[in-house]
């Protein structure tokens, strides 16, 4: 009976997957047009430039928008793959791909004993919550690099670490896995493995290392938690202004810079806490790799100058990992993750309009999918404090009296 349940999960998770991802390949692919702004031109026009740009050795130096590590240049290049399709084309094709690669893996990875397929479910429904604009960008690809590296972990700890060190070097974040990581292997592997691709870029396409001061100038994001602030102000006289700037849509003018910099205060209040967490840290299980990454992504997603709407892809792939887990203790915070996902697709690009203007429409979905954010990370947190950091901290036992050969007397 538990062997028919699961080949009709499978069935029904497959059906799923094909559905939705149809759609997504019909919007993306203007065969349906997704109101709002049009998502696709990040791949038909700027990657496509950096494209032309890679293809002579060089990376997009002078461009600001390129703000990604060196092994971003491969996501970007990936479509000269398929060669009798367009850039375009090529690029949505081989997103889905990976999309299903990543199905396959956790679907795989849940028919184990002691594993769930639960997991799988959570990357099933939670990526077409995200609307076309998860197949116009590279984070599927970079997430499902990161969820192959977890499900690695506890049989594999050099995979994981290579694999880690390789996502970290596509774009910074997937480096939080190895936050829990527990095996010298792990980050031995993750040094070799990150020391040796860097030092490839280095010596053959100068420039890869570039992005690490393409921000300093950054205004705050219109998503973002910070941004908050600049909308209600905007209300009662604000002189700033909403602008294109270093590709996206951010706020800039008076007390832009303050708020950045107290957004850079919570990240840095965030990083503290994961260091505290990891000294005193003293139960680990099989999932707290996976829950501790989760914990970490959500942070310094939810303390950042910027949310981007695709960002939301990495805590699916992370929240489906969790899950994957029957043991862990994150179902809370990954049912959060997926509602604010919902609520993503509607502020962009459904009524992105509306969040740029600062109307009351725009400003409520801004508070509903940020306060949900805030939310699963605090219940995500103090979840994983109390699963793995004791109450108290083990005391010596008391020293015993010395043994003598004198018998005690009695009356």
């Amino acid at each position: 009976m538990r062997t028919t349940g699961a080949r009709r999960s499978l069935a029904w998770l497959l059906v799923t997957w094909s559905l939705t991802r149809l759609v997504l390949l019909l919007f993306v692919l203007k065969v349906f047009v997704f109101p709002g702004p049009d998502v696709t031109s990040d791949v038909s026009v700027i990657y496509q430039g950096w494209y032309g740009t890679l293809r002579t050795g060089t990376f997009p130096q002078h461009d600001v928008t390129w703000q990604y590590p060196p092994a971003a240049a491969l996501a970007i290049l990936s479509p000269g793959l398929l060669p009798l399709l367009d850039y375009a084309t090529a690029f949505f094709v081989l997103v889905c791909v990976t999309d299903l690669a990543v199905l396959a893996l956790l679907a795989y990875a849940g028919r184990r004993p002691g594993r769930s397929l639960r997991g799988a479910w959570v990357w099933g429904v939670g990526v077409p919550l995200l609307g076309p604009t998860v197949y116009a960008r590279y984070d599927v690809m970079v997430t499902a690099v990161t969820v192959a590296a977890l499900l690695a972990g506890a049989r594999h700890p050099r995979a994981m670490g290579a694999l880690a060190a390789f996502g970290a070097l596509l774009k910074v974040w997937p480096a939080m896995l190895l936050l829990a990581a527990r095996r010298r292997a792990t980050w031995v592997s993750a040094l070799v493995t990150g020391a040796t691709i860097a030092g490839g870029f280095a010596l053959f396409m100068p420039g890869g290392f570039a992005f690490l001061t393409s921000q300093r100038d950054r205004g705050t994001e219109v998503e973002s938690l910070g941004a908050l602030v600049f909308h209600v102000a905007r209300h009662f006289g604000w002189q700033g202004e909403v602008r294109l700037n270093y590709g996206s849509i951010e706020f800039l003018g008076p007390y832009v810079s303050e708020v950045s910099t107290g957004a850079l205060f919570l990240t840095g209040a965030a990083f503290g806490w994961l260091v505290l967490w990891r000294l005193l840290a003293r139960r680990f299980e099989e999932h707290t790799v996976a829950d501790a990454a989760f914990v970490a992504v959500l942070m310094f997603t939810t303390t950042s100058r910027v949310i981007s709407p695709q960002y939301m892809v990495w805590l699916v792939g992370l929240a489906a990992v969790c899950l994957y887990f029957p043991a862990s203790r994150m179902r809370a915070p990954v049912v959060l993750v997926l509602l604010a996902c919902f609520v993503t697709v509607l502020e962009f690009p459904l009524y992105f309009a509306n969040v740029v203007a600062s109307d009351g429409l725009g400003l409520t979905l801004l508070f509903l999918r940020n306060g949900l954010l805030v939310v699963a990370t605090l219940l995500a947190a103090r979840t994983l404090w109390r699963a793995t950091v004791p109450r108290t901290l083990p005391t010596p036992e008391p020293a015993q009296p010395a043994h003598t050969d004198e018998t005690p007397v009695t009356s």
